[in-house]
């Protein structure tokens, strides 16, 4: 005999379940809105309890991305699927020199997950929000078939305004502008990878998933002439430059011992057969700017916490095959291409 669950009792976070009713568009799926998303979530938007959200007239031209959050493991040192899916959209929004202004949130739950991970997930994702002033506004709920999840997947969609004069774009990259780097690379994929196959190393290496937007507004009151912003995310630093050459119809040369990577992630690259350049991140950026500002603009990157590591890693070529390539550290060359399959698969 199966004891339907009372709805008439609050939510039993603690030690209840997902279960189909929650997205039946019903009063078990009203409750799991109000008490647990609307309850991590709450602002004067999302109280309107409307399908969307009515929101005040902005100034400047718009900007929207939108992006779907698969990652397993769910929870990982220095983040989880919550943060990293405000986090993602939040940067898509900033790369295109946005100020991000609203979130929308979509979920896909399995039945029989947790509450109380989905409660967790939440609140991260509320605490990212907040941090990031930047508030989560509407959102939609689904349960699908246990089997046929795997836990919860999440769609965030961010709105955000570009200020007066401000185009950045993959296809502005000029020969001679330089390419900076704000941090390490690496540091997200290799913290997914480690914990979801059990692997320890002498050094914790946690994930660099961060909001970005603060850098990218003191990097355009710099002054300096930003071409292109990009976040290095799936297929990881190579891919984005692979992609931004392609786009401008140019190449580019790198520099190995240029670019930054922190000694666990690249002795665990290294021990498991990997290339850092091809590991996602979760909070760093690329950009290519004007020579003469390069500097400049080096240095206000530097102030700010997001990107005291940040470098210089080389410079954009003219060349009509839009190859990139690597300076290695012994002074030879080689062919950054494009990531052919996936090294880690399921990690943003």
């Amino acid at each position: 005999m199966t004891v339907k669950p009372n709805y008439s009792r609050p939510l039993d976070i603690k030690h209840g379940r997902v279960d189909m009713s929650h997205g039946s568009g019903g009063r078990a799926m009203a409750q799991l809105i109000t008490e647990l998303f609307a309850a991590a979530f709450d602002n004067e938007y999302l109280s309107q309890g409307n399908d969307g959200a009515l929101l005040p007239q902005a100034a400047g031209r718009l900007v929207m991305a939108t992006d779907s959050h698969v990652v397993s493991p769910l929870f990982f040192a220095g983040g989880d699927i919550g943060s990293l899916s405000v986090h993602g959209t939040l940067n898509d929004v900033a790369m295109m020199g946005a100020q991000p202004l609203y979130l929308s949130a979509s979920f896909i739950l399995e039945e029989g997950f947790l509450l109380r991970d989905l409660e967790r997930i939440a609140l991260s994702m509320a605490r990212a929000s907040k941090e990031a002033g930047v508030p989560i506004v509407t959102g939609d709920t689904k349960v699908v078939e246990h089997g046929k999840g795997d836990g919860v997947f999440i769609t965030t969609t961010g709105v955000g305004v570009v200020r007066e004069g401000v185009v950045l774009s993959g296809d502005k990259a000029e020969p001679g502008d330089k390419i900076l780097l704000s941090g390490t690379i690496g540091d997200h994929g290799m913290a997914i990878l480690s914990q979801r196959e059990g692997l320890s190393f002498s050094a914790p290496i946690v994930s660099d998933s961060a909001a970005l937007h603060g850098l990218v507004a003191a990097m355009l009151d710099s002054g300096a002439q930003l071409r292109v912003l990009r976040d290095p995310t799936r297929g990881g630093l190579a891919t984005t430059l692979n992609e931004i050459a392609g786009q401008s119809g140019v190449g580019m040369m790198l520099y190995e011992s240029a670019i930054p990577v922190n000694l666990p992630v690249e002795a665990a690259c290294e021990f498991l057969g990997l290339d850092p350049l091809y590991v996602a991140n979760e909070g760093k950026l690329v950009a290519i700017c004007a020579p003469e500002d390069a500097q400049h603009l080096l240095a206000v990157m530097r102030a700010h916490p997001l990107a005291e590591n940040a470098s210089i890693i080389g410079e954009v070529l003219e060349d009509a095959h839009g190859f990139v390539q690597l300076t290695t550290r012994m002074g030879g060359r080689r062919v950054v291409d494009w990531l052919a399959g996936e090294q880690l698969p399921r990690i943003c």
